[in-house]
């Protein structure tokens, strides 16, 4: 599981323009925790439901926030970031993860980006947990 979120994180970062953190939360009990990521040092644990990362996992759905200061209780780990989009990563109906992806420039994400990247998603959700 981390060798392949590992390389996903650092395969995702240079791919990606305009990208300033891209990586992994981990759904360990009540709790999202910080796995492979490429970027600033960020929040360790998530509360399920709480930021955006929280959120994606509460919905199971993807959440495309074009900026992330219109979000309310957004969690900022770098405060460059204007904009982000979490996709869970979804094995069997359960949430087993999230990846999260953060921008510098306001409406970074677009349909786009949400078609491969879910798509993305569900390949890592499928080979980490199946």
């Amino acid at each position: 599981e981390t060798a392949i979120l590992a390389n996903a994180s650092a395969v995702l970062g240079i791919a990606l323009k305009d990208i300033n953190w891209v990586g992994f939360y981990m759904v360990k009990g009540e709790e999202l925790v910080l796995g492979p990521f490429q970027g600033k040092p960020a929040v360790s644990r998530i509360g399920y439901g709480k930021g955006v990362c929280g959120t994606g996992w509460a919905e199971k759905r993807t959440q495309l926030v074009a900026d992330v200061h219109c979000f309310a209780g957004h969690i900022a780990c770098d405060e460059a970031s204007r904009s982000e989009i979490v996709l869970p990563l979804v094995y069997q109906s359960e949430v087993v993860g999230v990846l999260d992806i953060d921008s510098p420039v306001s409406g970074r994400f677009d349909g786009d980006d949400l078609d491969g990247l879910e798509a993305a998603a569900a390949l890592l959700a499928k080979k980490i947990a199946g």
